[in-house]
């Protein structure tokens, strides 16, 4: 990712803190399910605590993207447990379609096609290193 496009990430989560964390994730899951409802089994019946870990993960990365080698171990330990789940290769673009998705609409005309690009670099990066670490030791 490039600098601006981290400042991006950055000024548009500022925006996001000031929606509901409940809303942005009940939205995410919400779109996710509704285009791959296959995936809903990969989860919990009550998503509470499901929602608090995808918010808190969120933040993290965002407040990271300068180094994100210093999530590196959090990044092993989320792919890992996220392959012992069933995630396949596949299932990422799935979850970057609704996560940007879910963006666009809460940012509104906030989402700029700048915008867009820069979230859509770091899921890429995310998603990247995620099926990397995710596929046995580092």
């Amino acid at each position: 990712m490039t600098s601006t496009q981290i400042t991006l990430v950055k000024n548009s989560w500022r925006l996001l803190r000031q929606v509901s964390p409940e809303l942005l994730v009940d939205t995410f899951y919400s779109k996710l399910f509704f285009d791959h409802p296959e995936l809903r089994r990969m989860f919990p019946k009550k998503m509470d605590e499901q929602y608090q870990k995808l918010y808190d993960m969120l933040a993290a990365i965002v407040h990271r993207l300068e180094n994100l080698e210093s999530f590196r171990q959090e990044i092993t330990d989320m792919a890992r447990r996220h392959d012992g789940y069933g995630v396949r290769p596949g299932h990422y673009a799935m979850v970057g379609s609704a996560l940007l998705w879910t963006l666009e609409k809460a940012l509104g005309t906030d989402w700029t096609a700048e915008t867009a690009a820069a979230w859509t670099a770091c899921y890429g990066v995310l998603a990247e290193q995620m099926q990397v670490r995710g596929a046995g030791p580092v």
